[in-house]
Protein backbone atom coordinates (compact mmCIF):
# COMPACT_ATOMS: atom_id res chain seq x y z
CA UNK A 1 0.00 0.00 0.00
CA UNK A 2 1.41 3.23 -0.91
CA UNK A 3 2.02 6.26 1.61
CA UNK A 4 -0.76 7.75 0.40
CA UNK A 5 -3.18 5.56 0.75
CA UNK A 6 -2.29 4.90 3.80
CA UNK A 7 -2.33 8.37 5.10
CA UNK A 8 -5.90 8.76 3.54
CA UNK A 9 -7.09 5.66 5.30
CA UNK A 10 -5.37 6.45 8.84
CA UNK A 11 -7.47 10.44 8.72
CA UNK A 12 -10.27 8.07 8.07
CA UNK A 13 -9.77 6.37 11.29
CA UNK A 14 -9.06 9.52 13.23
CA UNK A 15 -11.79 11.42 12.27
CA UNK A 16 -14.40 8.28 12.63
CA UNK A 17 -12.42 7.34 16.38
CA UNK A 18 -12.84 11.71 16.75
CA UNK A 19 -16.35 11.46 15.65
CA UNK A 20 -17.36 8.47 18.05
CA UNK A 21 -15.65 8.87 20.93
CA UNK A 22 -17.50 12.59 21.09
CA UNK A 23 -21.11 11.19 19.92
CA UNK A 24 -20.77 8.19 22.57
CA UNK A 25 -20.15 10.71 25.02
CA UNK A 26 -22.15 13.34 24.12
CA UNK A 27 -23.07 14.50 27.54
CA UNK A 28 -19.66 15.34 28.74
CA UNK A 29 -18.36 15.96 25.14
CA UNK A 30 -20.69 19.34 24.89
CA UNK A 31 -20.90 22.80 26.78
CA UNK A 32 -18.88 24.92 28.27
CA UNK A 33 -18.42 22.29 31.00
CA UNK A 34 -16.83 19.74 29.11
CA UNK A 35 -14.75 16.38 28.84
CA UNK A 36 -14.27 15.47 25.37
CA UNK A 37 -12.33 12.24 25.33
CA UNK A 38 -11.62 12.52 22.12
CA UNK A 39 -9.08 15.86 22.52
CA UNK A 40 -7.05 12.90 23.24
CA UNK A 41 -6.54 12.55 19.96
CA UNK A 42 -5.32 15.75 18.91
CA UNK A 43 -1.90 15.10 20.76
CA UNK A 44 -1.21 12.93 17.28
CA UNK A 45 -0.19 15.63 14.72
CA UNK A 46 3.19 15.26 17.64
CA UNK A 47 4.50 12.55 15.39
CA UNK A 48 2.30 12.26 12.88
CA UNK A 49 2.08 15.33 11.06
CA UNK A 50 -0.54 14.61 8.32
CA UNK A 51 -2.96 13.30 10.72
CA UNK A 52 -3.89 17.15 11.64
CA UNK A 53 -6.57 16.59 8.41
CA UNK A 54 -8.30 13.71 9.97
CA UNK A 55 -9.05 15.42 13.66
CA UNK A 56 -10.28 19.03 11.79
CA UNK A 57 -12.77 16.58 9.91
CA UNK A 58 -13.98 14.45 12.96
CA UNK A 59 -13.82 17.66 14.75
CA UNK A 60 -16.17 19.50 12.27
CA UNK A 61 -18.82 16.84 12.06
CA UNK A 62 -18.81 16.28 15.65
CA UNK A 63 -19.36 19.56 16.35
CA UNK A 64 -22.55 20.04 13.72
CA UNK A 65 -24.53 18.95 16.74
CA UNK A 66 -23.51 21.14 18.96
CA UNK A 67 -25.30 23.61 21.06
CA UNK A 68 -23.27 26.80 19.52
CA UNK A 69 -24.81 25.55 16.00
CA UNK A 70 -22.57 26.33 12.71
CA UNK A 71 -20.43 28.97 14.89
CA UNK A 72 -18.72 26.02 16.23
CA UNK A 73 -18.61 23.90 13.13
CA UNK A 74 -16.64 26.86 11.51
CA UNK A 75 -14.58 28.29 14.36
CA UNK A 76 -13.78 25.36 16.93
CA UNK A 77 -13.03 23.32 13.92
CA UNK A 78 -10.31 25.65 12.67
CA UNK A 79 -9.26 26.26 16.69
CA UNK A 80 -8.80 22.32 16.36
CA UNK A 81 -7.18 23.01 13.09
CA UNK A 82 -4.64 25.35 13.87
CA UNK A 83 -3.79 23.63 17.52
CA UNK A 84 -2.64 20.67 15.43
CA UNK A 85 -0.72 22.49 12.77
CA UNK A 86 1.27 23.97 15.69
CA UNK A 87 1.35 20.45 17.51
CA UNK A 88 2.93 19.08 14.36
CA UNK A 89 5.94 21.86 15.36
CA UNK A 90 6.38 20.28 18.80
CA UNK A 91 8.81 17.29 19.19
CA UNK A 92 8.55 16.88 23.56
CA UNK A 93 5.49 14.87 23.80
CA UNK A 94 5.10 17.22 27.31
CA UNK A 95 4.67 20.25 25.65
CA UNK A 96 2.60 18.68 22.60
CA UNK A 97 -0.56 18.76 24.45
CA UNK A 98 -0.47 22.56 25.12
CA UNK A 99 -1.44 24.10 21.68
CA UNK A 100 -5.05 22.18 21.95
CA UNK A 101 -5.19 23.05 25.52
CA UNK A 102 -4.63 26.84 25.17
CA UNK A 103 -6.18 27.46 21.72
CA UNK A 104 -9.54 25.84 23.16
CA UNK A 105 -9.65 27.25 26.67
CA UNK A 106 -9.30 30.72 25.12
CA UNK A 107 -10.68 30.56 21.86
CA UNK A 108 -14.37 28.49 22.49
CA UNK A 109 -15.12 30.89 25.07
CA UNK A 110 -14.60 33.67 23.19
CA UNK A 111 -16.64 32.48 19.93
CA UNK A 112 -18.80 31.53 22.92
CA UNK A 113 -19.27 34.90 24.24
CA UNK A 114 -19.08 36.97 20.94
CA UNK A 115 -22.05 34.87 19.79
CA UNK A 116 -24.06 36.26 22.63
CA UNK A 117 -24.35 32.49 24.36
CA UNK A 118 -22.36 32.79 27.47
CA UNK A 119 -21.11 35.60 29.26
CA UNK A 120 -18.95 33.83 31.55
CA UNK A 121 -16.04 33.96 29.90
CA UNK A 122 -12.99 33.44 32.22
CA UNK A 123 -14.99 31.18 33.76
CA UNK A 124 -15.25 28.88 30.85
CA UNK A 125 -11.66 29.41 30.16
CA UNK A 126 -10.70 27.52 33.45
CA UNK A 127 -13.30 24.80 33.03
CA UNK A 128 -11.50 24.25 29.19
CA UNK A 129 -8.58 24.59 30.04
CA UNK A 130 -8.70 22.56 33.19
CA UNK A 131 -10.70 19.33 30.94
CA UNK A 132 -8.24 19.54 28.16
CA UNK A 133 -5.35 19.21 30.37
CA UNK A 134 -6.89 16.66 31.94
CA UNK A 135 -7.98 14.56 28.49
CA UNK A 136 -4.33 15.51 26.80
CA UNK A 137 -2.13 14.61 29.89
CA UNK A 138 -3.79 11.81 31.16
CA UNK A 139 -4.79 10.19 28.08
CA UNK A 140 -2.97 11.89 24.86
CA UNK A 141 0.34 11.78 25.83
CA UNK A 142 0.08 7.74 27.14
CA UNK A 143 -1.66 7.63 23.80
CA UNK A 144 0.98 9.43 21.57
CA UNK A 145 3.84 7.14 23.40
CA UNK A 146 1.57 3.99 22.20
CA UNK A 147 0.82 5.07 19.09
CA UNK A 148 4.72 6.16 18.34
CA UNK A 149 6.31 2.91 19.20
CA UNK A 150 3.40 0.48 17.42
CA UNK A 151 1.15 2.39 14.45
CA UNK A 152 3.40 5.10 13.57
CA UNK A 153 6.96 2.52 13.87
CA UNK A 154 5.18 -0.08 11.95
CA UNK A 155 2.72 1.80 9.21
CA UNK A 156 4.64 5.16 8.76
CA UNK A 157 8.57 4.77 10.06
CA UNK A 158 9.38 7.18 7.44
CA UNK A 159 7.38 10.12 9.24
CA UNK A 160 8.91 9.44 12.43
CA UNK A 161 12.24 11.54 13.53
CA UNK A 162 13.75 12.23 16.92
CA UNK A 163 10.19 13.00 18.58
CA UNK A 164 9.88 12.00 22.08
Amino acid sequence: MNNTTKIICFNAVIAALYIALTMALAPISYGAIQLRVAESLTILPAVLPFSVLGLFIGCAISNSISMFGIYDVIFGSLITLLAGFLTSKLKNKWLAPLPPIVLNAFGLPLIWYLIGSETVYWINVFSIFVSQTIILYLLGVPLLILIKKTVAKKFFADYLDDRS
